[in-house]
């Protein structure tokens, strides 16, 4: 079956090729020049993928993406655009994108992220399960990406749900930070470095109303997660 992307990008020139080459390559494309009718569309269409880009006409990419998310939390989001600066980079990653790559592109290599990230959703989709995990106040909704207490509902991004299961799967034990930053990034370079300090820090402040929950960081070694028994 032929996976389906939907594609955001104003620019008529360069939505054309990337579409053409994509469908060449058997994939099945919709493009949408409008950020402002790509909700509505999803109300009724789930495609493997959203290829999105930044500037857009009537709503930024940041706001569509976030809401996006809100509406299928799933589904990866792979920003394209030519912001090239740090600042850019992490406020996609904070808006609940998946992954980022500079104009001018290499379509080979956006190819490659689309098969990653198609794959990883899938597995994520095939692995559910369905009791939720238990933290203190907190439940984890793994199918949904929900995080909830008492009296809250967090919705997790793709990135937010993969920090947090590494956590999980070492909780009360020490997590090395290398170790995430291969299994999720693929590097432990400076930048994708920064881009994990980033999601421990709202990590963080999703636990804030249980104190017993706590992302402890042990200088040169990683991350320890508290969780009472």
């Amino acid at each position: 079956m032929k996976k389906s992307i939907y594609y955001i990008e104003d620019e008529p020139h360069l939505g054309k090729i990337v579409t053409e080459t994509l469908e060449r390559e058997r994939y099945k494309v919709i493009w949408e020049t409008d950020g402002a009718k790509v909700l509505n569309r999803l109300d009724s269409w789930d495609p493997d993928i959203c290829i999105l880009d930044i500037m857009l006409p009537n709503v930024d990419g940041y706001t569509l993406c976030k809401a996006i998310k809100k509406k299928k939390p799933t589904l990866p989001v792979i920003f394209l655009t030519a912001k090239v600066e740090t600042k850019d980079l992490l406020k996609g990653f904070e808006a609940g994108g998946n992954d980022y790559m500079r104009k001018p592109f290499s379509i080979e290599e956006l190819m490659v992220r689309i098969e990653y990230h198609t794959k990883t959703h899938t597995t994520t989709e095939q692995e559910t399960l369905e009791d939720p995990v238990k933290m203190g106040k907190y439940l984890l909704h793994r199918g949904s990406y929900e995080l909830t207490s008492p009296t809250t509902t967090i919705r997790l991004s793709n990135r937010d749900m993969e920090v947090l299961e590494m956590l999980i799967k070492h909780k009360n034990q020490v997590t090395s930070r290398k170790e995430i930053l291969i299994k999720i990034w693929g590097d432990d370079s400076y930048f994708n470095s920064r881009t994990l300090d980033v999601y421990i820090r709202k990590l963080r402040k999703h636990f804030k109303e249980d104190t017993r929950i706590e992302i402890v960081t042990l200088k040169g070694k990683g991350y320890l997660f508290r969780v009472p028994g």
